[in-house]
């Protein structure tokens, strides 16, 4: 009864056909089976929370075949489905224990054609909030399969365009695994790094709040070893025209842990947004970035003033280094063009 009313091919949707579509601005399309399809979801969700089901019995009829065509419907646009279908796989996930790990995989390969083949799918953030959930019931010391889990599966979910879509979730289930081991901090920043957009300014805002919840949860053993890259992006995002990308990495100086760890290693994290700073102070068009980057500069100067005044005194030097190589260049030009006129001049005689 349940094959034959739940599982069937689902229409095609906008969403798949079209890149630029925008879910926020468009109503979902709601099931026009749904008074039917609730009542049947509703028997299978109270079938396996029910107390009496014996899942030595039931997982006969509840076998791989059966979760994977579940996670087929995650695809469906209808939110009410989609949710139903949340419940039901995270109820059969904690009743079925043999079922644990192909679950695990079945949702890994989902994840694996949404990022590498289709890059539309309408579930990703209910197999999310699934996971969320599963993460934070591992053991410790985590085990291989789950840290190929967060590499392989989780951190690719950066790369597509949608993420905003997803990404609450994704964030959520990244800090679980630091969390848990705090030594994974390192390699999880090295590839948020690895997928740091380019030309998305609302990707980058993302990032921003995900990397300091990262940032937050990270040792100073495991800072040191990816602060000198961490901190030569957040330089570029400082000097960011979008004003929110500049303004959400100036953010990270709220944060008092973060300001600690920059504090223990400002010799080396001082020099790299250094000029970021002047840059901002100079010339940034947005006053909010203007007084953000004021109050940057004084935590600096509060933490070392002599460091302060001589990554200043290097960036003069390094500033009148320029305007000569400008002037010199200039002047150069200016022979080439005399040169260019007098020979044009003698060619005309």
């Amino acid at each position: 009864m349940l094959n034959n009313n739940l599982f069937r091919a689902l229409p095609a949707t906008k969403s798949h056909d079209q890149d630029n579509t925008d879910p926020d601005e468009e109503e979902p399309t709601l099931e026009p089976a749904w008074p039917h399809l609730q009542i049947v979801y509703e028997f299978l969700l109270r079938y396996v929370c029910a107390n009496d089901t014996d899942a030595k019995i039931a997982k006969k009829y509840v076998d791989q075949s059966f979760v994977v065509r579940l996670l087929e419907l995650f695809d469906s646009e209808d939110p009410r489905e989609r949710d139903y279908l949340k419940t039901i796989l995270h109820r059969i996930y904690g009743k079925f224990m043999v079922h644990r790990p192909f679950v695990r995989k079945a949702i890994n390969n989902v994840f694996y054609r949404f990022v590498f083949e289709t890059e539309h799918h309408n579930g990703i953030a209910e197999l999310l909030e699934i996971l969320g959930s599963i993460i934070n019931g591992f053991a410790l010391p985590l085990k291989d399969e789950h840290k190929s889990f967060l590499h392989k599966a989780l951190m690719p979910l950066h790369k597509p365009k949608c993420v905003g879509l997803y990404h609450q979730q994704l964030a959520y289930c990244v800090t679980q695994f630091v969390d848990k081991e705090p030594s994974l901090a390192e390699p999880v920043l090295g590839q948020l790094l690895k997928f740091w957009p380019l030309t998305n300014s609302q990707k980058e805002v993302l990032f921003l709040g995900e990397l300091e919840e990262i940032l937050e949860m990270t040792q100073a053993t495991e800072f040191a070893k990816i602060m000198v890259p961490l901190f030569k992006q957040v330089a570029k995002c400082l000097n960011s025209s979008h004003f929110q990308v500049a303004e959400r990495s100036l953010f990270l100086w709220n944060n008092e842990y973060i300001v600690s760890l920059v504090a223990q290693h400002r010799q080396v994290i001082l020099p790299v947004v250094f000029n970021a700073l002047e840059s901002n102070a100079r010339s940034h068009w947005n006053p909010a970035v203007h007084g953000l980057t004021s109050n940057v500069k004084k935590v600096f100067q509060d933490m070392d003033m002599n460091l302060w005044r001589e990554c200043e005194a290097h960036y003069q030097q390094e500033e009148a280094k320029q305007r000569s190589l400008r002037e010199q260049r200039q002047k150069q030009w200016q022979q080439i063009e005399r040169k260019a006129a007098q020979r044009s001049a003698a060619m005309q005689r």
